[in-house]
């Protein structure tokens, strides 16, 4: 039976090769649950990618070739953010739709953690072509593509992220405020989420806070995240807020709160559990609310007893 989506598991042999160890290490932690594994009709182990890819990526391992992963090829095992950040730029302004999401996806493959991908070089590209809109090097039109262009290509890795996803995850809900337009703040604090084992919900941009507390109350979300990028109206903004958070406090949901906007005058006077102004830092709380099974040391897992 086709599962629709090629290349979505890999065999023990390649995983070994992926990961620097050997076929037997690999049999090994499938057993012990450190990687999930699912079993063909005919009783091989196959394993997800994007799992052994997640693996790879908290170098605690050895790491192989991650050409054995049919993406990148051995040379560009170390993406540099600063060079991928430039590339994205040239695609995004030229309108070319496949390569930004092959750069997003190479980026990602090759090793890069999403909240570096997030802040390194999504929040810099955008930024620059938002610069050169705003100095009319680009037309309004241009920047908007722009960003249609990256939203697509991360809704492409959200895909990728998502096959990791456990039954027991916890929740996590989030967007952005009434008036507040912008899509890809949001956008990436649900990828960094997914990355980091949640059930990441996002409401987008533009959500009122009696809204978004209306979902705390259905859902019952461990962590609610709120990108603050633009606001119409401070002073409503604080009054709502606190409103907003006084319910959310009550049912025990950790608040997590960003963007730009918050500027040292706002975000001094609103409560809050955790404050960031990079999605390296919610990436961190989220996994101290739920870590995530600990990988393997290095070397050979310490074999069990026999019974």
């Amino acid at each position: 039976m086709r599962s629709g989506k090629p290349g979505l598991y890999l065999s023990t042999i390649q995983t070994a090769e992926v990961l620097g160890v050997s076929v037997s290490t690999v049999k090994r932690w499938v057993d012990e649950g450190i990687l999930p594994a699912h079993k063909t009709a005919g009783g091989h182990r196959k394993l997800l990618r994007a799992e052994v890819l997640a693996l790879t990526r908290q170098g605690t391992l050895p790491r192989g070739d991650l050409s054995a992963l049919s993406m990148v090829s051995s040379s560009k095992c170390a993406a540099d953010p600063e060079k991928t950040a430039t590339a994205l730029i040239d695609a995004l302004v030229r309108g070319q739709g496949t390569e930004v999401t092959a750069i997003l996806r190479r980026a990602y493959t090759s090793g890069m953690a999403v909240e570096v991908l997030a802040d390194q070089v999504v929040a810099p590209a955008m930024a620059t072509i938002g610069h050169e809109w705003q100095t009319e090097h680009l037309d309004v039109w241009q920047e908007h593509r722009a960003t249609q262009l990256c939203a697509a290509g991360l809704y492409e890795l959200k895909e990728v992220l998502e096959t990791r996803a456990e039954r027991d995850r916890p929740i996590a809900v989030g967007g952005a405020p009434q008036g507040d337009p912008y899509l890809l703040a949001t956008l990436l604090a649900q990828l960094v989420l997914l990355d980091a084992g949640w059930e990441a919900v996002n409401l987008g941009p533009n959500t009122p806070l009696p809204s978004l507390a209306k979902a705390v109350s259905t859902l019952r979300p461990r962590l609610l995240w709120l990108s603050v990028s633009y606001l119409v109206d401070s002073a409503n903004f604080l009054v709502e807020y606190r409103n907003f958070y006084s319910l959310v406090e009550r049912q025990g949901v950790a608040t997590a709160v960003g963007g730009r906007a918050l500027v040292e005058e706002i975000r001094s006077a609103i409560p809050y559990t955790t404050y960031g102004d990079r999605l390296s830092h919610l990436a961190a709380f989220a996994r101290t609310l739920h870590p995530r099974r600990k990988p393997p040391r290095r070397g050979r897992p310490a074999k069990q007893s026999k019974v």
